[in-house]
């Protein structure tokens, strides 16, 4: 079985998903990493040539693809979950697990993030933080709906949120 973690840009996906990985002894596999290794450019390129459209069928062909194996931590982009197909292929053989975090704590994140040269395409043009409340606002029910679990990662460390996923896992998602 598989874990799988969704949520919002910046809600600690990545880093929790390797923490995880690496205390339960699973393969760690982070779809939007993948895409980019896959198409030799970053989203932001593939977004700027093709648009959101041709990511998003990338996206759904990749999750077709690992959600078929085992034993993995996955760590989705924020957006896959809006895809139903997406969500029961991830279920299938996936507990999931929604961080999700309030839109000023994920903003900062944000921030820090692109200081750091790591730079995510707009989803609406707007302000950073008033696009995280806009879009958080959207998919937060289908967030919701498709999560077993969920942690706000606002107020909690790296290990916190590691030892709350892994002590309310399903006996069948330790192996």
């Amino acid at each position: 079985m598989n874990i799988v973690l969704i949520g919002y840009r910046c809600s600690g996906k990545t880093a929790v998903g390797k923490a995880l990985a690496g205390k339960l002894g699973k393969d760690f596999i982070d779809t939007d990493i993948l895409i980019e290794e896959n198409a030799g450019c970053t989203i932001g390129t593939i977004i700027s040539k093709k648009g959101w459209g041709h990511f998003r069928e990338i996206e759904k062909i990749l999750i077709a693809e690992v959600s078929e194996k085992n034993n993995q931590v996955i760590a989705t982009g924020g957006g896959a979950i809006m895809d139903t197909e997406n969500v029961k292929l991830l279920k299938r053989n996936g507990w999931i697990v929604w961080l999700n975090g309030r839109p000023e704590v994920l903003a900062k994140r944000m921030t820090i993030d692109k200081r750091r040269g790591k730079v995510r395409p707009s989803l609406t043009g707007a302000d950073p933080l008033e696009e995280i409340t806009e879009i958080l606002a959207i998919r937060a029910p289908f967030y919701e709906r498709a999560s077993n679990f969920s942690v706000d990662t606002s107020t909690v460390t790296l290990k916190e949120t590691a030892d709350l996923i892994i002590n309310n896992l399903p006996e069948k998602a330790r192996r």
